[in-house]
């Protein structure tokens, strides 16, 4: 494995750091966002794509599709739009399938004024670091949120929604796995094209758009069925509302206290098998973990950081805050974006 960089790069480095957009739109933000940032979301393909020969993607994207179509998806046609934009394979596979390993804290800001999230994703596919986006989105139901994002993604991984809350999305534990990652993969794509509910992202999305405040946002998070398995974290405004909800596509488990999360299931009973390197490792760290707004990350350290980490993300809806910079295996690959907005509109 290399050894990632840690958040304190030479000053020299900072001339080949990426800008992060930020992209001013309506609740269309996934097609505003592809239209706007085009050749990121091309490069994103070229490298995702390169282990599927195109005709396994076409297939993909017909039987990603055909759930989405059985099952009455609500993102269908926006879904069906970006295909049409892209004009390539892997519009309807991307939508839906997702492998990444997360590390999460809610907590109560430094000051005791506010709650926080602490969002760091690893992911193995490159270049999501220095591609990701920010979209600012206005006319939601229940007011505005700002999500960093790829373009052309329609579901939410992470998100600041001011003056209602902030929540990201962990995978959750890979069940009954056998050790050869494409037969597990198989097995548990098979349960997921039975299953007529929203994926973790896209219900996540739902609760950005509709959820007034930390209440109703873990209530959705905490009830709605869902595809497959996943874990919330979520951080409302005042410094006791902190959680972390476990799910499973029917049935939760919501830890208000000691809100941390990586990808294995903090409580036994539930089967399945930890995501990524060291999750409980990873979990431990992030506990010690103060959610500061620090430019520099200097809080972000192994094995929190790796060479598969992507984002690094701290979020304050109180205060409408939001601080996020993108990564690579080499370290960073974005400036930091910093994003105040005024919790009252």
């Amino acid at each position: 494995m290399a050894v990632p960089a840690t958040a304190s790069e030479p000053q020299a480095q900072e001339a080949e750091l990426q800008h992060i957009p930020v992209i001013e739109t309506g609740p269309d933000f996934p097609l505003a966002t592809l239209r706007a940032s085009p050749g990121k979301t091309h490069a994103l393909l070229d490298i995702a794509t390169r282990r599927y020969p195109r005709r396994l993607l076409t297939g993909l994207d017909r039987i990603s599709r055909a759930w989405l179509v059985r099952w009455n998806n609500v993102h269908l046609d926006e879904i069906d739009a970006i295909a049409g934009v892209l004009g390539r394979p892997g519009a309807y596979f991307f939508s839906i399938n997702y492998e990444w390993a997360c590390t999460c804290r809610a907590a109560a800001s430094p000051d005791g004024r506010s709650a926080r999230l602490i969002r760091v994703l690893d992911w193995k596919t490159p270049g999501l670091g220095r591609n990701i986006v920010c979209a600012k989105v206005n006319g939601a139901k229940a007011g505005p949120f700002a999500v960093m994002t790829w373009p052309g993604y329609t579901g939410i991984l992470q998100v600041m929604a001011p003056g209602r809350f902030s929540a990201s999305l962990n995978q959750a534990p890979m069940r009954d796995p056998t050790g050869l990652f494409y037969l597990d993969w198989a097995a548990n794509r098979r349960r997921v094209w039975k299953m007529p509910h929203p994926t973790p992202a896209h219900l996540l999305r739902k609760v950005a758009e509709e959820a007034r405040d930390f209440a109703e946002a873990r209530r959705m998070l905490s009830e709605r069925p869902i595809s497959t398995p996943a874990i919330f974290t979520l951080a409302g405004i005042s410094p006791d509302e902190t959680a972390v909800i476990e799910r499973t596509e029917h049935a939760s488990r919501v830890r208000d206290k000691d809100a941390v999360a990586a990808n294995h299931w903090d409580e036994a009973g539930w089967p399945g098998q930890s995501r990524g390197e060291a999750s409980r490792d990873r979990a431990d760290v992030m506990r010690g973990t103060e959610p500061q707004f620090d430019p520099q990350f200097a809080w972000l350290a192994a094995p929190v950081l790796n060479e598969k980490t992507r984002l690094a993300m701290v979020a304050d809806a109180k205060e409408g805050r939001l601080v996020a910079r993108g990564y690579e295996a080499t370290g960073p690959a974005t400036e930091t974006l910093e994003i105040i907005w005024d919790a009252a509109l």
